[in-house]
């Protein structure tokens, strides 16, 4: 990100994302704008502008919006394969996990935060995480990314593509959470389980699964 390009919060965003009161409310405005399929990553203040995200761009916007909450900008990404990957944002309460989530899939958003470790976190995700074809395809989580390390690219407010940020990710430690002899053991999703993970789903925006 170009440096000149970097402006601070203006009234109005500073208005509405202190407007939040909890982690909750922030799920439930990310649930109540559309999934974008496109692939480029606006920045949180961008998510406000165009009401759209897709998974990483949530993630960023609730990890921006958890500041306004005293939290750390804190992310996580869950491993895949044969499907997309999976990026949280990630808070904690009384010394326990919860996270917040953009996901075409009904069942990989909103944590209570009652998980001890990151790995219980994930591992939350594992039986509800699968693919298109009903195939479970959740391999791994990392560890946090804490986004406060982007702050001199002006992450939060940028006119400019933040898919950058997910290089973060690379030097991080993953934890498995699926043993490699127990995945071709892993039985498909049934139909209901199916019907009710894309429920709403937007078809552009969907992993297609070999």
């Amino acid at each position: 990100m170009s440096r000149h390009n970097i402006r601070p919060f203006t009234e109005t965003e500073i208005a509405f994302f202190s407007s939040f009161n909890s982690p909750w409310d922030i799920q439930q405005f990310l649930d109540s704008i559309p999934y974008n399929a496109e692939h480029i990553c606006k920045s949180p203040a961008k998510v406000l502008e165009h009401k759209s995200a897709h998974c990483f761009e949530g993630a960023l916007f609730a990890a921006c919006a958890l500041t306004f909450l005293g939290h750390r900008p804190l992310v996580v990404d869950l491993g895949a394969e044969n499907d997309d990957d999976h990026v949280i944002a990630v808070f904690r309460r009384n010394g326990l996990w919860g996270a917040i989530a953009k996901s075409n899939f009904t069942t990989l958003r909103y944590r209570e935060p009652v998980y001890k470790t990151i790995r219980e976190l994930g591992m939350s995700y594992f039986d509800f995480y699968f693919n298109a074809n009903g195939d479970k395809s959740l391999r791994r989580v990392s560890t946090p990314l804490n986004l406060k390390r982007f702050d001199s690219e002006g992450w939060m407010t940028t006119d400019e593509d933040c898919d950058h940020l997910a290089h973060g990710f690379i030097a991080l430690k993953y934890t498995a959470l699926c043993p490699k002899d127990m995945i071709p053991e892993l039985i498909r999703v049934p139909q209901y389980m199916l019907d009710a993970g894309m429920l709403g789903v937007n078809p552009a925006g969907l992993y297609i699964p070999q």
